[in-house]
């Protein structure tokens, strides 16, 4: 029984390293002054969890299923797909559950959509794949099934126009993909993401005690960037569900900030989820 556990192990650890070598997941650099917006083809950038059609099953980007109804993938073709799961603007949290939950009614599912932006397996420069996923969304005829709909602009000006649109509507902010761009999976800097504010993760490894009214329950998380290691404490954002049971030591958090202090600390941090791991 012991040498099967082993093997089991072995197994899943081997898959998990396979698909972090195979994945077509694209992750996206962050836009500055230097791009030249002419060049790139640009998307709103919708705050859902990023859904992967594997020709067979929606997975993460990190390769867990995404407990999606039969219905809701049975036209979707045998290729592969990006896109984004998502609801409306302020319901990450209620669509990242939905996913998880191995059993989600049907009635929630009618609620979400799956926005397609890429054909990664498909050959040709992104302003091609565009067409071929455009098509693609026009003869399925599925509700549920869009395609993201991409922009061109002539001009900086004309793409910080579309950018507060998109912004004062609720959007998270703009994506700009290099339209003579053949994909590349991991960081890219051919994909660019343009938000009103920078976000980060950080690791919880401790909590300052609350004062005032925040009294017996916590003030702030002291967390540790993961990509720098800085040390300091996030209390903005924090609802009092959250102050009152605090995420565990270990646990992952997204943060959002300003700009940095010359001790390349984050400047005005606020909370803004834990991070899911599935």
């Amino acid at each position: 029984m012991r040498m099967y556990y082993f093997y089991f192990l072995a197994f899943l650890l081997l898959s998990s390293a396979s698909w972090a070598n195979t994945s077509p997941a694209q992750l996206a650099s962050v836009f500055n002054d230097t791009h030249q917006v002419e060049h790139y083809l640009v998307s709103e950038k919708y705050d859902g969890v990023r859904a992967i059609w594997d020709g067979m099953q929606l997975i993460t980007r990190r390769g867990n299923l995404i407990y999606a109804p039969p219905w809701f993938t049975e036209k979707l073709p045998n290729t592969y797909l990006d896109g984004e799961l998502w609801v409306d603007y302020g319901q990450f949290e209620f669509v990242s559950g939905l996913a998880r939950q191995p059993n989600g009614n049907d009635e929630d599912w009618l609620k979400v959509k799956y926005m397609i932006f890429d054909m990664p397996k498909v050959s040709g420069v992104f302003a091609e794949r565009y067409k071929k996923y455009m098509h693609l969304v026009s003869v399925l005829k599925q509700p549920h099934i869009q395609a993201v709909q991409q922009q061109s602009f002539a001009s900086r000006a004309q793409l910080d126009d579309y950018f507060d649109k998109v912004v004062a509507r609720g959007g998270e902010g703009i994506m700009l993909h290099l339209a003579t761009a053949t994909h590349l999976a991991g960081r890219s800097p051919q994909l660019l993401k343009y938000k009103p504010y920078s976000d980060a993760e950080a690791v919880v490894i401790g909590y300052s005690e609350g004062k005032g009214k925040y009294q017996g329950k916590t003030g702030a998380l002291i967390v540790r960037n993961l990509d720098d290691g800085i040390e300091f404490r996030v209390g903005s954002g924090l609802t009092d569900a959250l102050r009152a049971k605090p995420p565990k030591i270990g646990t992952v958090i997204t943060y959002r900030y300003q700009d940095k202090t010359k001790y390349n600390k984050p400047r005005f941090a606020r909370f803004l989820r834990v991070r899911e791991i599935f």
